[in-house]
């Protein structure tokens, strides 16, 4: 489980959440409550919730496909989206994260 603090500006509303989900991942989304689940590709489960300000992303991933293609097109899509729920490119969360582990 991860959890990736939003922009400012990014509004911590499952909903906007939801809809960015669905711009990345064309397959239905299953909704729990305030969490939500897909699966495409290379992963299993991809389960994505807010705890307050921050978005929570917890993957199961299959590991024993040998498709290239599909595991880059997943990868792809799994950064896209956390772009889109977070405004944050991937770069600025990695250092956001070692930031979190310096404290």
């Amino acid at each position: 489980m991860q959890e990736y603090k939003l922009k400012r500006g990014f509004s911590p509303d499952i909903e906007r959440i939801y809809e960015e989900v669905g711009k990345c991942f064309p397959v239905d989304i299953k909704r729990d409550g305030d969490k939500l689940s897909v699966s495409y590709g290379v992963i299993k489960e991809l389960s994505v919730s807010m705890n307050g300000k921050m978005l929570v992303v917890d993957t199961d991933m299959d590991v024993s496909s040998v498709d290239d293609e599909l595991i880059l097109d997943t990868n792809k899509r799994f950064r896209d989206f956390l772009l889109l729920a977070t405004g944050y490119t991937a770069k600025e969360r990695r250092n956001q994260a070692k930031k979190a582990v310096a404290k």
